[in-house]
């Protein structure tokens, strides 16, 4: 989810519930303590240099149980951010505290917002010798052989 997206969707919220990927959500009393902007300069392992920037949150729950943060609120938490950081309209990374900290995307559905999963990946697959996946087809699709191997059948 890029920023402007993100500022339409907190318009359309009621109430501010964000979800982890297995569907848990965080708890309503969360802080947003940081909004960043992330900047990676990169080379992958095949040799191409490479730039990537993106908005960061952090997500963080504290003991203070009677802490609600208002859309209204987090979209002027955004709004400063953006004029004071210069934000883009980038891509949204979310960083929140499991057992590590982890990285998330984020969507926007049925009223709330879901983490969703990151992956890592190989940027230079053809460079490195990862091999492509091979393209799946159905069985059904495949001309079914003679069971036996008859002269001018094409078998042998």
């Amino acid at each position: 989810m890029k920023l402007k997206e993100f500022k339409a969707a907190l318009t359309q919220a009621n109430q501010l519930h964000f979800y982890l990927p297995n569907g848990a959500q965080i708890p309503d009393h969360f802080h947003i303590t940081e909004v960043g902007k992330i900047s990676r300069h990169f080379i992958d392992c095949g040799g191409t240099v490479r730039k990537e920037e993106k908005i960061n949150f952090q997500i963080y729950t504290a003991d203070d149980y009677d802490h609600r943060l208002k859309p209204q609120k987090l979209l002027s938490i955004v709004e400063l951010s953006e004029k004071q950081l210069q934000l883009e309209d980038l891509e949204i990374e979310v960083e929140y505290q499991g057992e590590t900290i982890g990285k998330y995307g984020l969507e926007f559905k049925a009223g709330g917002f879901f983490l969703t999963s990151t992956f890592t990946d190989c940027l230079a697959k053809d460079q490195c010798g990862i091999p492509t996946k091979k393209p799946k087809i159905r069985l059904s699709t495949l001309q079914s052989q003679p069971s036996e191997c008859l002269p001018g059948s094409g078998c042998c």
